[in-house]
């Protein structure tokens, strides 16, 4: 699916399919932090079931106070263990499939909160 933001000073996700995003038009087919602030990071962290406390961690070191995590192509939620890090910062969390991230980091990039969106990028299925 393609999509439309009005011009931005900011990151913008401008696309997303099985197996990719797009960061201002640049595909990008790894999972990916994507922040309203700086340059896209790679994440380690192809599926959700490599996941772990190190990479929630990670996010926690990011300067925002809002984190969108794209969980792949259907929804599901990171253990609450893994999350004591973001907690801790006073980051808030959302979780949502990575296609429903992709759109929220945008609307909230737009009014200039500081957000970072953590998104898996699965392969796509045959």
């Amino acid at each position: 699916m393609k999509l439309q933001p009005d011009r931005s000073s900011v990151p913008t996700l401008t696309g997303h399919g099985p197996g990719w995003v797009a960061v201002d038009g640049a595909r990008i087919a790894h999972s990916v932090i994507v922040l309203s602030h700086g340059e896209p990071v790679a994440w380690a962290g192809p599926r959700f079931e490599d996941l772990g406390p190190l990479h929630f961690e990670q996010l926690a070191a990011l300067d925002v106070e809002v984190l969108i995590f794209g969980s792949g192509g259907r929804i599901r939620f990171p253990r609450p263990a893994w999350l004591a890090p973001l907690a801790a910062r006073r980051i808030g969390l959302e979780t949502m499939d990575t296609a429903a991230a992709c759109r929220t980091y945008n609307i909230l990039a737009q009014e200039g909160r500081r957000v970072a969106a953590a998104l898996l990028v699965e392969p796509p299925q045959p």
